[in-house]
């Protein structure tokens, strides 16, 4: 089950050579309820490409979305993507549960937080 996404968060570097994982603003991490070395799946919403990988921090407030390692093949600086988090849910927190989406401006910082609202 969507757990939490950050909603066209824009892709700030990449780089091929670090050992793998995405490096995300550690606000935006907050925000969204992500942890370090979470898996995540990633859309990228300009090319189409998607991508599975777990998480870094970043400096918060940097606004910093990077991919890193062999990802970096499939994803562009200034690419837009999603970036979804999930969770195995049973049955009694599935009636309750909302997914958090984190929506966030052109230099990746949040402007508004939806409990499971469609867009």
């Amino acid at each position: 089950m969507l757990v939490s996404k950050i909603h066209r968060a824009r892709v700030t570097g990449t780089d091929l050579n670090y050992i793998g994982s995405i490096t995300i603003d550690e606000t935006l991490m907050q925000a969204a309820g992500i942890l370090a070395w979470e898996l995540v799946q990633v859309a990228d919403i300009t090319n189409g490409a998607r991508l599975e990988t777990y998480v870094i921090p970043g400096d918060a407030g940097t606004g910093t979305v990077q991919i890193n390692g062999a990802a970096a093949h499939l994803v562009q600086p200034g690419d837009l993507v999603i970036i979804m988090a999930f969770a195995w849910l049973d049955a009694m927190e599935l009636e309750r549960h909302h997914p958090k989406v984190i929506l966030v401006d052109e230099q990746n910082r949040v402007v508004d937080v939806r409990d499971g609202h469609p867009l």
